[in-house]
């Protein structure tokens, strides 16, 4: 990234961590986010996602890794596993936009397991940026599945994804680590709507 972006970058950082430890609707306990979902930053994820360009998932790990706040936050989880895309919509767009991100942070890290196909999506449900806040928890309700759940019991668990909007997705994803035995979820997204 040169100078200017970075310090583009550096102005409209933000790095929160939302505690949710005692609210009874949500099934995961803390929220850590680097960005605000508005400018430059959703027009690189909107790129990134929808227009070809997985590779500016090197810039967004760039970005998180020099984040001291951020790194501390990731280094309290074990595993890390991205929110899973249906393979029809994988076949179609090529890539797993949150799992390029979580492979690459596991890889440079090294203490945290990136593991993937741990969560699958069952379903080819809308998109949920179409949907109304109202519709989008009926629209993430059951279409995830655990595949081999010996994997995360007892663990800390780190469920990556890019955006987060009114929180149905890693709710629903939380839900079902937890049902499957993990000890603690935390939920990691580029930005926050």
């Amino acid at each position: 990234m040169c100078e200017n972006c970075k310090s583009q970058i550096d102005k409209i950082t933000i790095s929160k961590i939302n505690n949710y430890e005692n609210k009874t609707d949500k099934f995961f306990n803390k929220h850590g986010y680097i960005f605000k979902y508005e400018g430059q930053i959703r027009k690189l994820l909107i790129d990134y996602k929808f227009n070809d360009k997985p590779y500016l998932y090197k810039t967004f790990v760039s970005i998180i890794l020099n984040n001291r706040k951020i790194v501390d936050f990731i280094n309290n989880y074990e595993i890390i596993i991205p929110v899973p895309i249906h393979k029809k919509r994988l076949n179609h767009r090529g890539y797993n936009q949150s799992a390029l991100l979580a492979r690459e942070i596991s890889r440079k890290l090294k203490n945290i397991q990136f593991i993937n196909n741990l969560l699958i999506k069952t379903k080819n449900n809308v998109a949920q940026s179409t949907l109304t806040k109202e519709d989008r928890a009926l629209n993430v309700k059951n279409i995830y599945k655990v595949q081999n759940s010996n994997l995360i019991k007892e663990k800390t668990i780190l469920l990556l994804d890019d955006i987060y909007t009114t929180g149905n997705t890693v709710n629903e994803c939380s839900r079902l680590l937890k049902e499957n035995g993990a000890r603690e979820i935390g939920i990691f997204t580029i930005s926050k709507d």
